[in-house]
């Protein structure tokens, strides 16, 4: 079954169909697969962020087993950045006939061929943190819109008076990346009008050595005394971007922005290399992305498993789960990642940071 009659299926058995996933009970609907026996294929986009390998793929296992009775099964393959391997990941999983695949994309518009291929195959997809491009399934995410927003209000907070006496370098994300382009939108709104851009770069990969190569790049134009404030769309580049400034002979730095909650970046900004970073909560968006995905493998509908849709270049209301996300800086990190168990005050709190944790009253 295609994903258009996938849909209409759906469709017309919203009505009818409580989801037994988000605690609504059971049906009995027909077309339902009642089997546990249910493999889910993961292709998640690089290493090099700590949050793939660190969060999402084991919750993601963790609820596949505990929505399936441990009988479900994950395929995993990580595609370390490049467009051309996820693409084969993705063919291969669907010769191994995979029931569901939960597809983060490295390129969105690349892997709009195999996920059209998948959809030939009868093989819904979910578009993990990024929307894919092509006849996708279901959607979650963070409100990434926003992420820039948050980003942009923190950056200027930050700068207070200092906002017009220099420049602001901008450090965003990959353009292969659909969510790049979401937050430096968000991020622009807030600070276009309000602040002078010296320069802005796209930022390969999200590289964290292609962001300190821009930066180098910048303080060699603009000259380090120029520059402000930065904004880095997420951590790994802030810490590159960081690296660069203190290469340069900068010891009070300008407030630089990030993404991710990364435990590296959570100890720049205990230490006060970083001004902020944008907490996402991975647990609820990895756990929302296998439920749904679940659902699709039953042939069920989302129903409430989706409180939205979006349209994507390809595909029209697209099924979506919306996750918020928070602004961290020093005030709140026990209030955030500890008090959610991210990491502990002795994973923070380490010998190198422990005189700041002090201060900030984490020890």
């Amino acid at each position: 079954m295609n994903a258009l009659l996938r849909r209409a299926a759906v469709a017309a058995a919203t009505a009818a169909m409580v989801v037994p996933l988000f605690g609504c009970g059971t049906t009995e609907e027909p077309g339902v697969r009642l089997s546990d026996d249910i493999v889910v294929g993961l292709l998640l986009p690089e290493n090099q962020a700590a949050r793939y390998e660190q969060f999402d793929k084991p919750v993601i296992e963790e609820r596949i087993a505990r929505l399936t009775n441990s009988k479900g099964k994950v395929l995993y393959a990580n595609a370390k950045h490049d467009a051309d391997l996820q693409t084969q990941q993705l063919e291969s999983m669907i010769e191994e006939q995979v029931d569901v695949l939960i597809v983060d994309a490295v390129d969105a518009k690349a892997i709009a061929g195999a996920i059209e291929k998948a959809d030939e195959a009868g093989i819904p997809v979910v578009a993990f943190d990024r929307l894919a491009e092509g006849p996708i399934d279901g959607y979650v995410s963070f409100d990434n819109e926003q992420v820039g927003h948050i980003q942009g209000k923190a950056l200027l907070k930050a700068l207070g008076d200092d906002a017009g006496s220099g420049k602001v370098v901008m450090m965003n994300g990959a353009l292969t990346d659909p969510n790049a382009a979401m937050f430096k939108k968000g991020a622009h709104t807030e600070l276009d009008g309000k602040v002078e851009v010296g320069l802005e770069y796209d930022t390969k990969d999200w590289k964290p050595e292609n962001a300190k190569a821009n930066m180098d790049a910048a303080i060699a134009t603009l000259g380090k005394d120029a520059i402000v404030g930065v904004y880095s769309a997420n951590d790994g580049m802030a810490g590159g971007i960081i690296s660069a400034l203190k290469a340069a002979g900068l010891s009070d730095l300008p407030p630089v922005t990030g993404q991710d909650a990364e435990l590296a970046a959570v100890q720049r900004i205990v230490a006060g290399d970083q001004y902020m970073t944008v907490y996402k909560q991975y647990a609820p968006e990895a756990a929302a992305a296998a439920e749904m995905a679940i659902l699709l493998a039953r042939n069920m509908s989302l129903g409430a498993a989706a409180h939205t849709d979006i349209d994507t270049p390809t595909e029209k209301a697209v099924p979506t789960v919306r996750i918020p996300v928070i602004a961290l800086t020093k005030e709140n990190i026990k209030e955030t990642v500890v008090a959610d168990g991210l990491y502990t005050v002795e994973q923070i709190c380490v010998p190198e940071f422990a005189d700041a944790c002090e201060e900030l009253g984490l020890l």
